[in-house]
């Protein structure tokens, strides 16, 4: 009898592992661009995140679908670690004499993927959200899954996921509002917003839609 893809993933079997990374690495890698905006930190989310999967095989339930929301699951739990871990390496930073920066060229990779702007206006509105919104917005926008896939990735219930999306979207749209008034309350002189508001703004508002 034929062994199931989850069967062969919980047996360690490195052809389905194999199969794994080709079927979702660029899924995980652009929910991860998405989310920090550093390409080169994006890669290792993926590399670590297939590194935990091989880890956590066991964990796998025998039975079920897509196996997309367990992966992601683990992907967010990567992030979760990546994040707290740049946190502290900028406040250490921070203490550091001051220093010509480095060219980064994230944000060339980052516009070919989706407008550096939105890209930019998205991230800093989501941080005045909790982190459970946060997760179900990356996961449901960004990650492209729906509620009950979102709700197993994070282990919570599939109404949790609906109302924080819910909370999430309405915050958003209010946090896009605000910065589209600031802008056009710029003189036109200062980045010759002109009629329509800033583009970001205007970009991750219709984006929420």
């Amino acid at each position: 009898m034929e062994q199931s893809p989850r069967s062969r993933l919980r047996a360690g079997d490195q052809s389905a592992f194999g199969e794994l990374f080709d079927e979702h690495a660029q899924a995980v890698y652009g929910y991860a661009l998405r989310t920090l905006g550093e390409w080169a930190t994006a890669e290792d989310v993926v590399s670590l995140t297939f590194l935990e999967a091989w880890r956590l095989r066991g964990t796998l339930r025998e039975e079920g679908g897509s196996v997309r929301p367990w992966l992601f699951g683990i992907a967010t739990n990567v992030l979760r670690n990546t994040t707290r871990a740049a946190r502290r390496h900028r406040a250490a930073m921070s203490r550091l004499p001051g220093r010509e920066a480095a060219p980064d060229f994230a944000e060339e990779l980052v516009a070919r993927l989706d407008d550096g702007d939105r890209l930019a206006a998205v991230q800093r509105a989501l941080g005045g959200l909790r982190r459970g919104e946060r997760e179900v917005f990356r996961l449901c926008v960004w990650g492209g899954l729906d509620y009950a896939a979102a709700a197993e990735a994070l282990g919570v219930p599939v109404g949790t996921v609906r109302s924080r999306l819910s909370r999430a979207r309405t915050r958003l749209a209010a946090l896009a509002e605000r910065e589209l008034t600031s802008r056009r309350e710029l003189p036109t002189a200062v980045g010759q917003v002109g009629e329509g508001g800033h583009p970001a703004a205007r970009s991750m508002k219709e984006g929420l839609r």
